[in-house]
């Protein structure tokens, strides 16, 4: 008869310290690069309010632009889609400010240092800033 014999204590405990190491390894770096992922989404959503706006001020604000940010999304057909027209996408909160001759878009991360570490701003003149720096994709 084969002898039935299983694994040692000793065996199993390297083989779950080995499993937590690569774990420890793993998951700092998915979370930085989630936060990249998330920071360069923001950025494009940035500039895709921009340039709904920019539309705005052409086909229905008569040359002003809208100081609110739902109203990109209540045109018809809407210059945003409903998501980003409400304000939050990706781990950030979107804002746009001012009307009429200016306007300021805002990207803040919901969660600091968790779904983002740089805040975006951009205006009219289509310049993209990350934490008043201009931004270099």
């Amino acid at each position: 008869m084969g002898s039935n014999r299983g694994f040692s204590l000793v065996e199993l405990m390297i083989v779950v310290a080995i499993i937590a190491i690569i774990a420890g390894i793993a998951i700092p770096n998915y979370a930085n690069s989630k936060i990249a992922a998330n920071e360069a989404a923001a950025a494009s959503a940035v500039k895709s309010i921009v340039t709904a706006n920019m539309m705005y001020a052409s086909t229905v604000g008569n040359g002003a632009y809208t100081g609110a940010l739902d109203a990109l999304g209540a045109t018809n057909p809407p210059l945003l889609d409903p998501i980003l027209a409400s304000g939050h996408r990706n781990g950030y909160s979107f804002d746009v400010s001012g009307g009429g001759d200016t306007f300021i878009v805002t990207a803040q991360p919901i969660s600091s240092g968790v779904t983002g570490n740089r805040s975006f701003t951009c205006d009219q003149t289509g310049v993209l800033y990350a934490d008043g720096d201009v931004f270099n994709w």
